[in-house]
């Protein structure tokens, strides 16, 4: 039964420079997003919390909850292309919508990630100013956008 209330959507974030996750996080609330949020400062930690088994203290996805992810590209250990190729192959988390948010702004890296399936690529522009509008943006558009829950483990 559909009920029309809106699920509050788990923004997660996958940027491994310190400077750009806060500055990301402050922009998104800025904007008004209230979300939570979670970051991930390597591409492992993302996947850990999609595929990893429960452990310990370890965070990890929860069944019917909606996510988002935002994903750099250049990040250690696995980096974001990876993370979007492996999520995407997954059934129970190909829907899940994956906004590209990085620097590189190479042709073929991004018609590598559309093909994979993210949903958005956004370059972050060198210039304060603009990356900050951009967020703002993105947060703006957060608070209005329909995602679905994830189903399965």
């Amino acid at each position: 039964m559909n009920t029309g209330a809106k699920q509050e959507v788990t923004i997660l974030i996958a940027e491994d420079d310190d400077g750009h996750a806060e500055l990301i996080k402050d922009n998104l609330f800025e904007s008004g997003l209230r979300n939570p949020l979670v970051r991930f400062r390597d591409g492992q930690e993302a996947l850990d919390f999609f595929f990893a088994p429960p452990a310990g203290n370890t965070l990890r996805r929860e069944h019917g909850r909606a996510y988002m992810l935002l994903l750099d590209i250049r990040m250690p250990k696995v980096d974001g292309v990876a993370v979007l190729k492996r999520i995407k192959g997954a059934a129970e988390l190909k829907n899940m919508p994956v906004i590209m948010l990085t620097t590189t702004d190479d042709p073929r890296e991004i018609r590598t990630c559309y093909e994979l399936g993210c949903n958005c690529y956004i370059t972050k522009p060198v210039d304060y100013g603009k990356f900050t509008d951009i967020l703002t943006r993105l947060g703006l558009f957060l608070l209005v956008v329909q995602v679905p829950q994830l189903n399965g483990p």
